[in-house]
């Protein structure tokens, strides 16, 4: 008897681990100040953002298809894909080149990865801050989050989506697919060059959130989307 009581501790005790967290010992828990932004904000961000695109002298909607344009397509708002994690900083930072959609190189740093759990499954995305000079040094604290997943290039722009990370002192994210972004040479100008998502980044499943689609630009766009082809030089940096 007194085993099995023993036994049944052990496993409560292991249960009650998973529940506040996944075995994670208190000092792997988030900050109370670590909040997802609610599903008013995410729709009213859409909205300012679908504005501008409409409006924006720089708009990357071609000029020729404003008039026409409402909104962009998204995904139905999903708090099931929104996920807390700490910051693994390397403690070397490897410099790497990230290659753009015209086949340049920029330079960044791999500064760490967040790891989250999904359907009893563990993915672990690499982290980067950019380097080059549309970056201004006080931003490269700031964490440049790019990912493919199972719509990339089907549903989604084949270059990948992106999430924006602003730095904080705790290294502690919130990963929002809710707030996943398209880079500017997704809509139809050809003036931008947009980092590709390193292939490290590959999620295997569909993250059916966030921006869906692009803006049909001609009959080349499911090319386009599919293989994020080069667009000619500019300066323009694309995210």
């Amino acid at each position: 008897m007194k085993r099995s009581r023993a036994h049944a501790a052990v496993l409560l005790a292991a249960l009650a681990a998973v529940a506040c967290g996944g075995g994670a010992p208190p000092e792997e828990k988030p900050p109370g100040d670590l909040v997802f932004a609610s599903q008013e904000a995410v729709l009213e961000q859409r909205a300012e953002k679908d504005a501008v695109l409409k409006t924006d002298a720089d708009s990357p909607i071609p000029e020729e298809m404003r008039a026409s344009f409402t909104a962009l397509e998204y995904y139905p708002y999903d708090p099931a894909l929104r996920f807390t994690a700490k910051l693994r900083r390397y403690p070397d930072p490897p410099p790497i080149k990230i290659i753009t959609t015209m086949g340049k190189e920029r330079p960044a740093v791999k500064a760490g990865y967040l790891e989250f759990a999904r359907e009893g499954k563990r993915h672990r995305l690499q982290v980067y801050s950019l380097r080059d000079k549309d970056i201004p040094p006080e931003e490269w604290g700031n964490l440049f989050l790019p990912f493919l997943d199972a719509t990339s290039g089907q549903e989604t722009y084949g270059a990948g989506r992106y999430l924006d990370l602003d730095a904080r002192p705790d290294d502690w994210y919130v990963i929002d697919f809710n707030l996943a972004y398209h880079p500017l040479c997704a809509y139809g100008r050809t003036i931008y060059r947009c980092p590709r998502t390193p292939e490290e980044n590959r999620l295997p499943f569909p993250v059916r959130a966030g921006e869906k689609g692009w803006v049909d630009h001609g009959s080349d766009a499911a090319a386009l989307a599919a293989t994020a082809g080069a667009p000619p030089e500019t300066d323009k940096k694309g995210h």
